[in-house]
């Protein structure tokens, strides 16, 4: 699961994300935590009373089959999005690394990289995925500790004197608040706590993984644990943060900023690793970035496939034989539409992981929204009307952030999603069925 929950995404951009939102993500943080303690408490406990494959089978038994592929609509959408732009990040150092001096063009990197996923997804069992995400989790971790060091020691600093160039640093500032900005506290923290439950407790790929274990009591400790190594990871990502930006410094590395605003902080990390860190510093990272692309994205690719076959496709129906050939053709055209957003992506600047989490507070906002009135409310809809409120509820917090940006200078960040999940309740209560 820590293969799954970080990427390169999060080797890259939170670290370099630092230079523009100095330890703001640390909010995000604790809002995570209190997420997490959601999911073991609350919602694996109903998955596994209800012995569910595909989590969105909740909506169907609760509400009905509109609402079911509704939810699951809104899940493959979300995390095709959210895959393909892990993967990105992914090739794109891969491609300023390697390829771009053998001449082979990205959209052929792309292709490569999609191709070693699928033959990596489809031929493994299951024991040597297990034990090959553990080694890629452990290289991944590794990569942070490497980079630290040889911070360290190339600005001979002992480790106190490190600790020390943390701290004092004015990116080293953990609290934002004000009520305007994007990164405010309460924005950070309470979009940590909603991102977190969608994106793992409502997300097909994370939660399959849990609910493979044999009871729903050993299924909560391992939230509760990922839950304290995810956390310990990204701020370990936070403190590395601020050293390649020191180190940047020390060593007159010059950074494009256009408008107060760092261009391109995706691309430090890379930079410093593959050109001032040394063999064993870039070889770490480049080992990273493969390792954790493979644990994350064919997770991802694997959840989007079982998501579409149980939920669209009736497998569960078919004969072994046709069985087969379904998930064989959902797994190409799974692949086909990473590779179509990846290459719509290509050239987008600045910290990718903002980008996932906004298209992520769109389009994971209605499956939240879902499952609160399901879980928390008796009513029922007028199944009818469910897709058209969840697309409606979409549009407006889109439209909304826009005017509130435009206008008032307010800008609702990461609690985008919390907005979407209130218009979705309101508007679900609008087409609720009358007693």
């Amino acid at each position: 699961m820590i293969g799954s929950g970080i990427s390169a995404v999060s080797l890259v951009s939170i670290p370099g994300n630092v230079g523009n939102n100095h330890l703001y993500y640390f909010q995000f943080i604790l809002g995570t935590i209190v997420g997490y303690l959601f999911i073991a408490f609350v919602l694996t406990p109903i998955y596994y009373k209800m012995q569910l494959v595909s989590i969105y089978t909740y909506l169907k038994i609760r509400f009905g089959n509109t609402t079911y592929k509704t939810g699951s609509l809104f899940f493959l959408v979300s995390q095709s999005f959210g895959a393909a732009l892990r993967l990105l990040i992914s090739v794109k150092i891969l491609q300023y690394a390697f390829f771009d001096a053998l001449h082979i063009p990205h959209y052929l990197t792309i292709l490569m990289v999609l191709i070693l996923i699928w033959l990596y997804t489809n031929k493994s069992g299951i024991k040597t995925i297990v034990w090959t995400d553990a080694l890629q989790s452990l290289f991944l971790i590794s990569v942070i500790v490497i980079s630290i060091m040889t911070i360290k020691h190339s600005l001979h600093f002992s480790v106190h004197e490190m600790i020390n160039a943390v701290i004092s640093h004015p990116y080293a500032r953990l609290f934002d608040w004000d009520i305007h900005s994007g990164s405010n506290f309460f924005k950070q923290f309470i979009s940590g706590l909603l991102i977190t439950v969608a994106l793992v407790g409502l997300d097909q790929s994370m939660m399959q993984k849990t609910l493979t274990v044999k009871s729903a009591i050993d299924a909560k400790k391992n939230v509760l644990s990922f839950s304290f190594f995810i956390a310990l990871a990204q701020t370990m990502f936070l403190g590395l943060g601020v050293l390649i930006y020191v180190f940047a410094e020390k060593n007159k590395i010059p950074l494009l900023v256009h408008n107060g605003q760092i261009e391109n902080t995706d691309g430090l990390y890379p930079l410093l690793t593959l050109h001032y860190f040394g063999k064993i510093g870039a070889i770490a990272f480049l080992i990273g970035v493969v390792a954790s692309t493979f644990a994350s994205i064919d997770a991802c690719i694997t959840a989007l496939t079982t998501a579409f076959c149980y939920d669209f496709m009736n497998i569960e129906a078919q004969p072994h034989v046709k069985k087969k050939r379904i998930k064989n053709t959902v797994l190409l055209g799974v692949n086909a539409v990473m590779f179509l957003i990846v290459i719509s992506f290509w050239n987008s600047q600045g910290a990718v992981i903002n980008t996932i989490f906004k298209i992520a507070g769109y389009t994971y906002g209605p499956i939240l929204g879902l499952f609160i009135i399901g879980l928390f409310f008796k009513i029922n809809l007028k199944e009818k009307s469910v897709p058209l409120a969840c697309i409606a509820a979409a549009v407006i917090s889109f439209l909304s952030n826009e005017y509130f940006i435009r206008v008032f200078q307010f800008d609702f960040g990461f609690m985008n999603i919390f907005v979407n999940a209130l218009l979705t309740v309101i508007f679900l209560f609008i087409i609720r069925q009358k007693k």
